[in-house]
C-alpha cells in the first residue's frame, strides 16, 4: 500500500477443516463420552470452510475497484465452543459435550503447533468484540452467495471428522 500498489487486506478465520486434518475435532474420553476441547470459554469464534475463501476472493476480484485499500474479514459463522459441540453432536448423531480449558492448558498439550494454536484461541477469546467486528458473515455471504455456515459444512463433512 505504501508503494501505491492496489491492495486489499484479508482477515482469515478458523478453518472448519482443522477439525478433520489437524485432529482438533471431538475426542472420545475413557468413559466413552465424547467432548470437543477448546480454550474459548463462552466466547464466539469465527470460522469458515477453506473452499469458501477462494469463492469470497473471486467475489472481491469481480469488483476489485471497490475493494482497493479496504480490508475484508471472512467468516461463515461465529459460534461458541458449546454451539460447535452441539452442532457436531447433531451431525454425528452422538452426544458431544464442550470441554472448556485455558489457553495455557491447551499450549501445554505439547503437540506440534500447540503453542501457536493456544495463542490463536486466546486471541479469539480475549478480543472477541474485535474479532466479530472485523470478520463479517453477511459481507462474506455477499461475496459468496453459497457461503457455508458451520451446520452446512458439517452436512458435507461430519463423516470425515475423526473421533479419537
Amino acid at each position: 500500500a505504501d508503494l501505491g500498489l492496489p491492495v486489499t487486506l484479508w482477515y482469515a478465520s478458523f478453518y472448519w477443516e482443522n477439525f478433520i486434518y489437524l485432529g482438533m475435532g471431538p475426542k472420545q474420553n475413557p468413559d466413552g463420552t465424547i467432548a470437543l476441547t477448546l480454550p474459548l470459554g463462552n466466547k464466539k469464534m469465527t470460522g469458515i470452510a477453506a473452499e469458501d475463501i477462494g469463492k469470497c476472493a473471486y467475489g472481491v476480484f469481480k469488483k476489485s475497484s471497490e475493494w482497493i485499500g479496504k480490508s475484508v474479514g471472512l467468516a461463515g459463522d461465529a459460534l461458541t465452543g458449546q454451539q460447535m459441540a452441539s452442532a457436531m453432536g447433531k451431525a454425528l448423531h452422538k452426544t458431544v459435550s464442550y470441554n472448556s480449558i485455558s489457553p495455557e492448558t491447551y499450549r501445554g498439550f505439547g503437540f506440534p503447533g500447540a503453542d501457536d494454536l493456544g495463542n490463536m484461541f486466546q486471541f479469539y477469546a480475549d478480543f472477541e468484540p474485535i474479532l466479530l467486528q472485523s470478520r463479517d458473515v453477511a459481507l462474506s455471504r455477499s461475496l459468496d452467495p453459497e457461503l457455508q455456515s458451520f451446520d452446512m459444512w458439517l452436512t458435507q463433512n461430519a463423516n470425515k471428522i475423526p473421533i479419537g
